[in-house]
């Protein structure tokens, strides 16, 4: 009939058009800016996050308070996923990468009220970004492996987490962790951190928090009459089960006397003895072993002062090989003196509850330990989420060999280089590239705020001190005025703001160019399957 309506999407779906859902995804985009705003510098507050089985997490950190929060909205888990590729990335910047999207979005709202449009914002954006990260390179100072450099690096990640009163402690050790697996490979220095181990054990301080020159192995030796610990530790790390090896079929064994079960076990006794004097021909005084250890074995390593641990899990074995030295062996005919790893001392030490095996004084480890300790759970959870941010810092620093003042400083440099560059665009670009510069001016706005200043007065102090040459005056939250962040020493890697604007230009340019939202309603359970689809919903 004319006139009658035609239905294309299934009963309940949703749909959002136009502006109406361009503003929804804008607002939602806005509120999780707004959420983290708080949480950025030094002065920065911590958000409590509890879920629905009661578990509470305390942190200032913007991917982890993200990550925690319960998100529902579509645009609101693009913002989540900004956060997520700076933490990948980078390992700090979260906060400030998701605090510019929304600020992205926020200033391309007033755009949109001018009737600009959206692919118009999104080119501008693009070009701004790329500006952006060039005056990023123009502003930045190259770094070598510069130990004192490196040390304000950690300090300023660690300056606004809560771990910030024992930063000086925590930044020494992240950057001796760095240097000591940081690995050369022609001009590029890189760094795995799968070789470094975070132990995490509540009780002490955080100042008890320290660097093991070694491997911390979450296991205690398997018998009491072991020594508790070996000074010149020869470790042999094993694949191997000390014990009997069950055939891997059926079988039975019909024994008639005696006699012949005894046979049996003093020839089981006389393999496992065999195994135990393989290796103590070797000269091993410390065996750690991925598989088990039969009782009897057990008995003949005590008797002969072999410290052993049995069921050692496969990373902290691969460590080990790398800390001490050692090779992993999967036969034991193939075990030998050259095989062995070297290593000061082995120890069990108790720490609260838990009894560990602590291997230490490695000569040149290329795998270290960090043991943290603090108060409470929650506050071991948090130096814990610093120091990997730190770490992160350090490393990037020293594979990208250039570092940029922190405070706001280098955005507000590029607010100034981008205001300039708008105005040989040209277009309506030109609107877009201006609102990127007003946008990125939040991070010093911001800090102040956090700190109780005056963000307007200090903002025109920052700009006058760049307009005659001082590029890297940013915001002291202390003070409360404008400071040299290199001479303070509040520098990051340029990777941090680089990553940043690319990806909260990426997400907010996604978002921009929404204009059609459709939520289908979820299928009931056994509803049938389309032919080549899903049940109740169109293919991807």
């Amino acid at each position: 009939m004319p006139g009658q309506p035609i239905f294309i999407l299934r009963e309940g779906t949703k749909r959002e058009s136009g502006k109406n859902a361009m503003q929804n995804n804008i607002n939602a985009a806005k509120a999780i800016a707004d959420a983290v705003k708080t949480t950025l510098g030094p002065r920065g507050m911590d958000k409590m996050l509890v879920d629905s089985l009661g578990d509470i997490v305390i942190t200032n950190d913007g991917v982890t308070i993200l990550k925690e929060m319960d998100i529902d909205h579509p645009a609101a888990k693009m913002m989540v996923e900004v956060s997520k590729t700076q933490d990948q990335e980078v390992g700090d910047g979260t906060t400030t990468a998701a605090i510019l999207a929304g600020e992205f979005l926020r200033k391309a709202e007033d755009l949109l009220n001018q009737n600009v449009h959206p692919t118009v914002i999104a080119s501008g954006y693009r070009m701004a970004a790329e500006k952006a990260k060039q005056v990023l390179n123009d502003i930045s100072t190259p770094v070598k492996k510069d130990e004192k450099v490196l040390l304000k690096i950690a300090n300023t990640a660690l300056n606004s987490k809560g771990a910030s009163t024992s930063r000086t402690k925590l930044a020494d050790i992240a950057v001796k962790s760095v240097l000591q697996v940081a690995q050369e490979r022609g001009e590029k220095t890189l760094v795995d951190f799968d070789d470094i181990q975070l132990v995490k054990k509540q009780g002490g301080s955080i100042d008890d928090t320290r660097l093991i020159q070694g491997v911390i192995v979450d296991k205690e030796r398997v018998h009491p009459g072991m020594p508790v610990f070996v000074n010149n530790a020869k470790i042999a790390l094993l694949n191997v089960a000390l014990e009997i090896k069950k055939p891997e079929i059926d079988t039975s064994i019909r024994i008639e006397d005696p006699e012949s079960i005894m046979k049996f076990k003093k020839q089981e006794e006389s393999i496992l003895k065999n195994m135990v004097e393989k290796i103590k021909s070797t000269g091993a005084n410390v065996i750690l072993t991925q598989k088990g250890i039969d009782d009897l074995a057990m008995a003949y390593l005590a008797k002969d002062g072999i410290y052993a641990a049995r069921r050692v899990k496969k990373s902290d074995i691969e460590k080990l090989a790398k800390a001490i030295g050692g090779e992993i062996i999967t036969n034991m005919d193939d075990l030998s003196e050259k095989d062995l790893g070297k290593a000061e001392k082995v120890e069990e030490v108790k720490i609260g509850e838990d009894h560990l095996t602590f291997v230490t004084g490695c000569q040149n480890p290329k795998a270290v330990s960090i043991l943290v300790r603090g108060g409470t759970e929650h506050v071991v959870d948090e130096i814990e989420r610093s120091l990997v941010d730190s770490l992160h810092v350090v490393a990037s620093a020293l594979q990208d060999g250039k570092i940029i003042p922190g405070g706001g400083a280098a955005a507000i440099e590029i607010a100034m280089k981008l205001r300039e560059y708008s105005a040989s665009v040209g277009g309506r670009e030109q609107l877009a590239i201006e609102k990127f510069a007003e946008a990125i001016e939040i991070i010093p706005r911001t800090l102040s705020e956090n700190a109780g200043l005056d963000s307007i007065g200090i903002l025109i102090s920052l700009k006058q001190e760049h307009t005659n040459g001082r590029k890297n005056m940013g915001v002291d939250v202390v003070k409360g005025k404008p400071i040299d962040m290199i001479e303070l020493g509040v520098i990051e890697p340029i990777r941090v703001g680089k990553q940043a604007i690319d990806s909260a230009t990426d997400a907010a340019v996604m978002i921009l160019r929404i204009d059609d939202v459709i939520a289908t309603r979820s299928s009931s359970a056994g509803a049938p399957r389309p032919p080549g689809g899903r049940p109740g919903g169109d293919d991807d």
